[in-house]
C-alpha cells in the first residue's frame, strides 16, 4: 500500500508542478525556473545569477548580480515559451504580466480542469494496475478472496482521498484565475 501511495502522491505533486507553471495573470517567479542561461560556460538558471523580486502584484524585477549577463537573460526570455516580454532598462529586466482578459481566464480554467481530468486517470490507472497484481496472485494461489477484497476497498479509499484532493486543488487553482 505504501508504494501506491507514493505513486499517487506523486501523481499530485506532478499537476502542481504543472498548475506552477500555468500563467495566470499574476507575477510569479515559478515560470523563470525552466530558463537558462549560458554562464561561464555552464547552463545556468536564472535564479542562480540573479535577484528576483516581485514588486507589483503583475511585474517580476530581476536584477543579475554581474551586469553583462543582462542582455543573455533578456534573449532567453524571449526565446522561452512564456510569451511575455522583457523590459531592459540597462541594469534590470521587468516582466510585466498583462491582465488576462476573459476569453484567456476560460481557456485557463480548462486547461486547469483537463490536467485535473488527467491527474484522476493516472490515480485509478494505479489503482488498476494494482488491482491486476493481486488478482495475479489470487490465480497463482499466493492469496486469499478475503485478502483482495480487503485490499481493493483499501486501495479504493487511497484513490477517493487523492481525487477529492485533485478536486480541491483544481478548484483552488480556478478560484486564483477568476481573481486575477
Amino acid at each position: 500500500m505504501e508504494k501506491t501511495d507514493n505513486k499517487m502522491k506523486k501523481c499530485i505533486s506532478n499537476l502542481q508542478e504543472h498548475y506552477k507553471n500555468i500563467r495566470t495573470g499574476r507575477a510569479n517567479p515559478t515560470i523563470l525556473e525552466k530558463i537558462f542561461i549560458i554562464y561561464y560556460g555552464v547552463k545556468t538558471q536564472i535564479s542562480q545569477i540573479a535577484n528576483i523580486s516581485i514588486t507589483d502584484p503583475r511585474i517580476i524585477l530581476i536584477k543579475p548580480w554581474d551586469i553583462k549577463t543582462l542582455s543573455d537573460i533578456e534573449k532567453a526570455i524571449l526565446k522561452s515559451d512564456i510569451g511575455l516580454s522583457p523590459n531592459n532598462d540597462g541594469t534590470a529586466i521587468k516582466i510585466i504580466f498583462p491582465p488576462l482578459s476573459e476569453e484567456r481566464r476560460n481557456e485557463i480554467a480548462k486547461e486547469v480542469r483537463k490536467l485535473g481530468e488527467e491527474a484522476k486517470v493516472s490515480i485509478r490507472s494505479i489503482r488498476r494496475n494494482e488491482i491486476d497484481q493481486i488478482k495475479l496472485k489470487k490465480k497463482k494461489g499466493e492469496t486469499s478472496e478475503d485478502e483482495i477484497k480487503s485490499f481493493e476497498n483499501k486501495i479504493q479509499k487511497l484513490t477517493n482521498k487523492y481525487i477529492d484532493e485533485i478536486e480541491s486543488i483544481v478548484i483552488k487553482k480556478e478560484k486564483k484565475i477568476s481573481t486575477v
